[in-house]
């Protein structure tokens, strides 16, 4: 029953919050403040409903340390997302003409802002982590991955080869990102770090979602395979590199710190181990 408050909480908070930033389309700082406040009330509304529904202090989004993890995260995504435009531009696919729109940029923000912190807390905060309890580390990575890459089918230039390297790629790097640190504020910060150097500094195609233009004036061209076509370049072969060497990181380091769990059936007993 907890799974059913917890998700029906994230989803509406999704929802409400995502129909206010579309209606504020047209205004870039309206949709700023409106996306930011789509994600903190989803963050607070996903502490109160864990805390109620499963009786114990809701560590992944603690405050303390939140702002350095977010940073951490926000980091990596950029900086993968930027590998990423900068390979597809050495192969001539990725071109700028100049300075696109600040205010879109702003507007942007928000809009990536309420996505990321939403989609977060539904995939890591509540199926991740509950799902982990019973089926172990590995076989929740799977089904997770595969989930969040459906998830963008609905998108208006979604494609079967995009989704499936979001599930190949993003989906996995977020999970390790997770399961390695055991905060969501690392993963909100990779999602949001990634979504708005997309977006709000390269100006491409995020998830096949016609997003509007950020603070360049660019474009991308070329197979499908180089670019990521319509989707954009998270449809790429790049991304698809980039994304699995960053799961891999996390997951080593998830190994090292030990905080990657099995499923229930193979758990050793202590009073077993005791005899």
């Amino acid at each position: 029953m907890r799974v059913v408050w917890q998700l029906l909480a994230v989803v509406v908070v999704s929802l409400i919050g995502g129909q206010c930033v579309a209606a504020a389309e047209d205004n870039p700082w309206l949709t700023l403040g409106l996306g930011l406040a789509t994600a903190v009330l989803a963050v607070y509304v996903y502490a109160w409903v864990v805390g109620r529904t499963e009786r114990r202090t809701v560590t992944e989004v603690a405050r303390k340390g939140a702002a350095g993890a977010l940073f951490r995260g926000l980091l990596i995504g950029v900086l993968v997302f930027g590998a990423v435009v900068a390979n597809i531009a050495f192969v001539g696919h990725y071109e700028v003409d100049g300075w696109g729109s600040a205010t879109g940029a702003v507007g942007l923000a928000g809009f990536m802002a309420a996505a990321s912190v939403t989609e977060e807390l539904l995939f890591r905060g509540v199926v991740f982590r509950i799902m982990e309890e019973r089926a172990g580390t590995w076989a929740v990575l799977i089904v997770t991955s595969v989930l969040f890459g459906a998830w963008h089918l609905a998108n208006p230039d979604a494609s079967l080869w995009g989704v499936a390297v979001i599930t190949l790629s993003a989906g996995p790097m977020l999970g390790a990102a997770y399961v390695a640190t055991r905060n969501l504020w690392v993963p909100i910060g990779l999602h949001f770090g990634w979504n708005y150097a997309a977006s709000g500094i390269f100006s491409t195609e995020v998830s096949g979602n016609d997003t509007r233009q950020g603070l360049l004036d660019a474009s991308t061209s070329g197979p499908t395979l180089i670019s990521g076509g319509e989707f954009g370049p998270e449809g790429s072969m790049y991304t698809l590199v980039f994304c699995l060497l960053v799961a891999a990181g996390f997951l080593w380091l998830a190994r090292r710190r030990g905080t990657m769990t099995v499923r229930r059936s193979k758990r050793v007993d202590p009073v077993v181990l005791a005899r």
